[in-house]
């Protein structure tokens, strides 16, 4: 064996070997160095085999990051913090909860609220509104027919149909500045208050001229008076029944809107009991304990939060229907019916203001009339949409009862009127001056069916407000309560997750 050259065993290791493999071996001098070149080691002989390099951090993640990172810091932090990550996911839940309850509560707010102010409109804006503009309509046609009958009185006007033409033209021109008052410029039915605002005094004025003219016996006061009848009838209460229309049309939007149910805000309250019950689970089998008292807190109030609006809103809902089915439709046909028999008067009156030289007015009589009492008139109507009123069914039936004793009169003046009897069809209509009020005429027996009428509708107005009332009451402060519920349920909800957070600490 020549020197410098080691043998070691196969199964040698340890630092022996390698100390003894450095103290035999000589270095090479590598074109520089000092000593005999190594001798070649035969075959067959153990070789030291250098150590792998060791891979760098760097190069590790170079490759794709495929194996963990073991530093030390990360390490010892993950040691000292073995509950961080779920720690943020609870709070994170416990954020998402709490927005989800605070969001319930904001849309319910404004859901109740919206639906509080159209219950609140019906009450002091659109129903009144609607009733105002029937009376307008009302006072006009009154106003009309009052101007015709103290024309065919022949210069000797009662002071009462003075008085009651008068206060037609001041209640209508009150009615109308109250109507132009409370209306906006977006109100629909702006353009027909100022339309009638300007008018107005246009007719008096009219009918002034044609009162003085027959007073002192030109025969230009018929004409006059039919002038200003036509401006009546083909304008005034044309744009009065659209004021009517549209205020009405109105009133039946603010019942739909204060009626419905807040669906939304069910549905949200609903996502979010849903929520909590899911995360309750959740916890359950994690941790396998059965409560959480901060989320069932949470979930509690969100329930009763819901019931309370279902139940507040339903009952709402059935007050503002009762008082549309029992009130506010019953009085439109009221209305309706009304308004038909002033325009019967009014054609009766002015067809003897014509004096025969037209049969416009009593083919108008004709037509309103069946409208009024035919199989499907408003009187009809009304009978059966006051069902549920006794004392208003009343005062319709005796209604029907009185417009057939005023048909009947109206066949027998109308009858004179046509055989040339021009004094007794007059005298049949308004009665002779100096008469009783008791005096068989066809104008008794409209004052009679106006006076029923006007007793059904103060039934209906009364069941309006009332009903329509307690409708908005129902929802008494369960705007605010629902907010300040959601919120609870939020603050209880962090504190749950909160409390559930605190054992990873």
């Amino acid at each position: 064996m020549s020197e410098g050259t080691a043998i070691l065993l196969p199964k040698e290791s340890g630092r022996a070997g390698r100390e003894a493999g450095a103290m035999t071996t000589p270095r090479g001098n590598g074109g520089a160095g000092f000593g005999p070149a190594p001798a070649a080691v035969p075959r067959g002989s153990a070789t030291i085999a250098p150590p792998p390099p060791r891979r760098s951090p760097e190069r590790s993640a170079a490759r794709g990051r495929s194996e963990p990172d073991r530093t030390p810091g990360r390490l010892v932090a993950r040691l000292q913090h073995p509950g961080h990550a779920p720690t943020r996911r609870l709070w994170s839940i416990g954020s998402v909860l709490a927005l989800l309850a605070l969001l319930f509560g904001v849309l319910t707010y404004v859901q109740v609220v919206q639906r509080s102010n159209a219950a609140t409109s019906v009450v002091e804006h659109s129903q009144p509104l609607s009733d105002d503009a029937a009376q307008i309509f009302r006072t006009l046609a009154d106003a009309d027919t009052t101007a015709a009958t103290g024309f065919l009185q022949a210069g000797q006007e009662t002071t009462a149909i003075r008085d009651e033409y008068n206060s037609d033209i001041q209640t209508a021109s009150t009615l109308l500045a109250q109507a132009a008052a409370s209306a906006t410029t977006a109100d629909p039915g702006q353009q027909q208050i100022q339309q009638l605002s300007s008018q107005l005094p246009t007719y008096a004025d009219l009918v002034g001229v044609a009162g003085a003219d027959d007073r002192v016996g030109y025969p230009l006061g018929g004409a006059y008076l039919r002038y200003a009848s036509g401006q009546m009838q083909n304008t005034m209460l044309v744009e009065a029944q659209k004021l009517y229309t549209v205020e009405t049309g109105r009133l039946h939007r603010d019942y739909g809107n204060a009626r419905s149910l807040p669906w939304a805000a069910i549905v949200l309250g609903l996502i979010v009991l849903a929520a909590l019950v899911r995360v309750q689970i959740r916890l359950f089998r994690s941790t396998n304990r059965v409560f959480n008292v901060g989320l069932l807190l949470a979930s509690s109030t969100v329930v009763l939060v819901l019931v309370w609006l279902s139940a507040a809103q339903s009952l709402a809902a059935s007050d503002l229907g009762q008082s549309d089915a029992r009130g506010s439709t019953p009085l439109q046909v009221l209305n309706e019916a009304q308004i038909k028999a002033l325009q019967c008067r009014g054609a009766e009156n002015l067809n003897l203001v014509a004096r025969g030289s037209t049969d416009l007015y009593e083919t108008k009589w004709s037509t309103v009339s069946k409208q009024l009492a035919g199989p499907q008139g408003y009187l009809p109507q009304a009978v059966a949409a006051t069902s549920a009123d006794a004392g208003a069914q009343q005062e319709v039936t005796a209604a029907e009862a009185d417009f057939k004793v005023w048909q009947q009169r109206h066949t027998v003046a109308d009858t004179a009127n046509n055989n040339g009897d021009y004094p007794t069809a007059v005298a049949d209509t308004i009665g002779t001056t100096g008469a009783s009020s008791t005096q068989q005429t066809t104008n008794a027996a409209f004052v009679q069916l106006d006076a029923s009428l006007n007793q059904a509708i103060a039934h209906e107005r009364a069941n309006v407000d009332r009903l329509a009332a307690s409708g908005r009451g129902d929802t008494s402060g369960l705007a605010a309560g629902a907010l300040v519920l959601a919120v609870l349920a939020g603050f209880a909800a962090l504190w749950g997750i909160n409390r559930r957070a605190a054992e990873y600490r």
